[in-house]
């Protein structure tokens, strides 16, 4: 499987999977930023994407998982900063400063520990409750969820179907707003609460907030980079606008309402020919024209693209995900019951 490899953004907290290709391998325990300023704890080796503009910081100290991730946080500030437009550099950052709790003079590293064993007892307790108010704590599959799941594993090369983007999907008009992404906030503020789409593939490309007025307000669509470093499609489900370098598509077939699940099986099979890493600023994919000729493979019965398996496929899907999180949080209650109590006496 090789080792991970981290490249830039949000998403999955910056790993863009496993590769056995050579590369430099960066030593566990240590701190990566990226372009846009974001840090993060790396309690395992690694390897960089080459362009994704990331790089690697090595404590001068060896450090416990809870105190990496302190020292991860107090970098936070840096992603307000730098942006496309400005992007971060060690050269930039290397004569900032962070704020850290001391004690006698001393960096107080075991306040580091217990506050991160804390605050994630917390949050895993508020996870495990929201889990339970929202029905997520049911992840027990239906008959027809586990009957997916096996019709999927025994799909043959006949069940397959190919299908051109451009037949499926149709590009969504939109206005043109009258800003540029750095005049607009990265927080919703009284009149900027529309999310705007833009190329970058952090927080599925919604970082900036513009005025509902003027705009056209779009959801339950799919929206794919024009110019960006990773062409990563998404499903969008709740309202927001297009700002530039990227655009939406929505389902043609007006007698056939795409349910979100279904969305979101055919988004991942969209990315199978979009994000791939032959793509690039320097190697583009190109926009709507490109894609829209490019075909996809979807399960078909009966010559017919088969929506009920995609839907009941990505329903069973959902709920193995949540199961492991229920579980994961389950543990983590358990595990920090006694650093909590062993606080509470002090």
């Amino acid at each position: 499987m090789g080792n991970y490899v981290i490249t830039s953004g949000l998403t999955d907290n910056g790993v863009l999977g496993k590769s056995d290709i050579p590369a430099k391998i960066f030593e566990k325990g240590t701190i990566t930023i990226d372009m846009f300023g974001c840090a993060f704890y790396r309690q395992f080796q690694y390897k960089m994407v080459t362009h994704a503009r990331v790089f690697s910081l090595k404590p001068l100290k060896p450090l416990t998982h809870n105190q990496g991730l302190f020292f991860s946080i107090s970098l936070n500030y840096l992603s307000r900063e730098f942006g496309y437009e400005n992007m971060c550099s060690w050269e930039k950052i290397k004569s900032k400063t962070i704020q850290l709790p001391q004690s006698n003079g001393e960096i107080d590293f075991d306040f580091m520990e217990s506050f991160i064993a804390e605050l994630e007892a917390q949050r895993i307790a508020e996870l495990s409750a929201y889990l339970k108010v929202s029905g997520f704590d049911n992840y027990e599959l239906s008959d027809e969820e586990l009957d997916a799941l096996q019709k999927f594993r025994e799909l043959s090369e006949e069940n397959w179907g190919t299908y051109k983007v451009g037949n499926l999907f149709e590009r969504v008009k939109t206005k043109k707003l009258p800003y540029k992404a750095k005049e607009l906030p990265k927080q919703p503020t009284e009149e900027y609460v529309l999310p705007c789409l833009t190329s970058s593939f952090q927080n599925q490309g919604l970082n900036y907030y513009a005025p509902k007025e003027g705009a056209t307000i779009l959801s339950n669509v799919i929206s794919i980079p024009s110019n960006s470093d990773i062409y990563r499609a998404y499903y969008q489900s709740r309202d927001f606008t297009v700002l530039s370098d990227s655009y939406t598509i929505r389902w043609r077939d007006n007698k056939t309402t795409l349910l979100p699940n279904q969305y979101l099986f055919m988004v991942m099979c969209i990315n199978k020919v979009t994000d791939l890493p032959i793509y690039s600023y320097k190697n583009k994919l190109g926009g709507w024209n490109v894609v829209k000729e490019k075909h996809i493979r979807l399960p078909q019965k009966n010559d017919k693209i088969d929506l009920g398996l995609m839907d009941s496929f990505i329903s069973a899907m959902k709920k193995l995900t949540i199961k492991d999180v229920a579980l994961y949080a389950d543990r983590k209650i358990e595990a920090t019951k006694t650093i909590v109590s062993s606080k509470s006496v002090e």
